[in-house]
């Protein structure tokens, strides 16, 4: 694999940690419970606010750091951007289907 495909990846995976990072600290900030990776069991049972502002933070970073730390992301270049773009689409529809059997917004 060239950089330039790994970098994408980076890129791609990186758009997926922001956009889960965004359900966990809203209901974190907000105070109520949301699935996380640590519920019991795990991504089906309900963690606390607390819990879920620390899990949404950590994907924060995560994402930041794929995003900002390989390579050099351009969002002016569009391979960068559709690949971070591509990302955050695919956990966020993935995240609307699954979160959906437990909050009755499924299809």
């Amino acid at each position: 694999m060239t950089m330039e495909v790994l970098d994408l990846l980076s890129y791609f995976l990186g758009g997926a940690f922001l956009a889960n990072a965004v359900p966990h600290c809203v209901c974190g900030v907000t105070g109520r419970p949301f699935q996380s990776p640590f519920a019991s069991p795990p991504g089906k049972g309900l963690s606390s606010a607390t819990v879920n502002v620390l899990w949404g933070s950590l994907n924060v970073v995560i994402g930041y750091l794929l995003v900002c730390h390989v390579g050099e992301f351009a969002l002016g270049n569009w391979s960068d951007a559709a690949a971070l773009g591509l990302g955050m689409f695919l956990i966020a529809l993935f995240s609307a289907r699954h979160f959906g059997t437990f909050h009755g917004g499924r299809l």
